[in-house]
């Protein structure tokens, strides 16, 4: 604060933000300087402070780039939730301020990019900026929505790096979450993003698809209703399947397969992504027909991980995926927890294919968890005298039944000899116990058993884990 253009400053904000969850004297602390630092208003007239925010916060958010950016939502919400029922609201005006600012440093950082002949040079702080936006958009998306007809441009950025990709990523992110808070956006914009998110489904990888099929899935579900044009885009990747299958059921060997194979691919992933977010099996998408999409959908996936090309195997298990978040209930079909099991039990089986399926499940339950998170802010909102714990009792129900159809085998897998398979193995436990899906006795054991794991990560995963269950159930472990 007294010296701001010390050269350390990112080094030391990045050290002291990572206590943002320690013990309460150091996190108030923690609160107090950053609020100071970042989260007071700054006086109208001095750009030069504002500017220097601006980039000490990006410098920062760059600087953490790949380990994880929970700390900033932290700081955040404990800033915000503080200053609740207080009638001035000085983080709340820093936030407007700061946000308003940083779309106008990513306008005025194009101009300058665009009369200079090194465009890629600086992108990496346009990524930073775009993803302090969206962190921002992911703890009060409202500060984002008048500004969402200046980031929709930026899904039509020509991908050559990898900052490129970031950037549609994360635009996609903000606008799934500013859209639907728009009062009536124009017709012409919605048709735009829709388009543009669209052609980047068709075009790019997977990340960007995921994203972007996310994005079109609160702007269709919550907006528009353009179902026809979603349903024509699942017709198009599912037709492409079916005649794929079609084709290899006559001729295992054909060429023409291992020809089409980046297509079959990528409708196994698309197929499942747009299963995630839409139900087709509404009248709004199939109309009158009484052909049963998911069933479909399932048997065509299932068909094609028992493929003998471990890639194509492990993008159909993604697709399935995917599927079970919109349909958790096939997860007890015979055949699901035939395929589950079998891969998380055999020995000779692929790591990545046990890895994908641990995958799933941990998505799953992360999914379930937002779902509840979401279903218990919207009932305190609306604070009607509903029966919320029953709500979340029918849905914490399935979680739990589909747990317990997979358990023996997740656990069995704390002891493979792969560390990444241990590694996601623990994770779906630690989801399973936080979200009370079993009783911690069938886990003790086996986090015990962690202990002695080669990898510290694990360890000391696994004795937290056994803390908190000694915590909720006082005195239940006696080691």
């Amino acid at each position: 604060i007294e010296q701001p253009t010390f050269p350390k400053i990112t080094e030391m904000c990045v050290k002291m933000i990572r206590r943002v969850n320690d013990e309460e004297g150091i996190k108030k602390l923690v609160n107090e300087t950053f609020q100071k630092l970042w989260f007071t208003p700054t006086p109208h007239h001095d750009k030069e402070a504002m500017t220097r925010k601006i980039l000490n916060i990006t410098d920062v958010v760059a600087a953490c780039r790949d380990t994880g950016y929970d700390w900033f939502e932290q700081l955040l919400q404990n800033l915000l939730k503080s200053e609740e029922d207080a009638s001035y609201k000085p983080v709340k005006k820093a936030c407007t301020q700061l946000v308003d600012n940083l779309v106008e440093h990513i306008l005025k950082y194009e101009e300058s990019l665009s009369d200079s002949d090194n465009k890629g040079v600086n992108s990496g702080r346009l990524v930073a900026c775009i993803t302090t936006l969206f962190l921002f958009s992911k703890i009060r998306p409202q500060l984002m929505v008048k500004h969402a007809m200046t980031m929709q441009p930026y899904l039509t950025t020509k991908c050559s790096t990898q900052n490129d990709f970031m950037v549609i990523c994360n635009v996609a992110k903000i606008l799934e979450l500013v859209v639907p808070l728009m009062e009536h956006p124009s017709e012409t914009f919605l048709a735009t993003i829709e388009e543009d998110l669209m052609k980047l489904i068709i075009k790019y990888g997977m990340t960007v698809v995921q994203h972007c099929v996310s994005c079109l899935g609160a702007v269709v579900n919550k907006v528009t209703q353009n179902y026809k044009f979603v349903w024509a885009c699942f017709n198009r990747y599912y037709g492409a399947l079916s005649k794929l299958k079609s084709q290899h059921q006559e001729d295992p060997n054909s060429t023409i397969l291992t020809a089409n194979k980046p297509a079959l691919l990528r409708s196994l992933f698309t197929v499942g992504a747009l299963c995630r977010h839409f139900d087709f099996d509404q009248e709004d998408f199939k109309g009158n027909s009484k052909v049963n999409i998911k069933d479909k959908v399932l048997e065509l996936l299932m068909y094609f991980t028992k493929h003998s090309d471990e890639e194509v195997q492990t993008k159909a298990i993604i697709g399935l995926g995917f599927a079970f978040i919109q349909h958790p209930s096939l997860m007890f079909e015979q055949e699901v927890k035939t395929l589950y099991n079998s891969i998380l039990s055999d020995k000779n089986c692929s790591v990545n294919l046990k890895i994908q399926v641990l995958k799933n499940l941990q998505t799953y339950l992360q999914e379930e968890d937002t779902r509840m998170q979401q279903a218990d802010r919207d009932w305190k909102k609306v604070a009607k005298q509903e029966d919320l714990k029953e709500m979340g009792d029918i849905s914490s129900g399935m979680s739990s039944s589909i747990m317990q159809l997979y358990l023996k085998q997740v656990l069995e897998a704390f002891f493979h000899n792969q560390s990444n398979v241990r590694h996601f193995a623990l994770n779906v436990i630690a989801l399973t116990l936080n979200q009370g899906l079993i009783h911690p006795v069938q886990c003790v054991p086996y986090l015990i058993a962690m202990g002695t794991d080669p990898e510290p990560s694990m360890r000391n995963k696994a004795d937290q884990q056994l803390v908190e269950i000694d915590k909720k159930y006082a005195g239940f472990i006696h080691v």
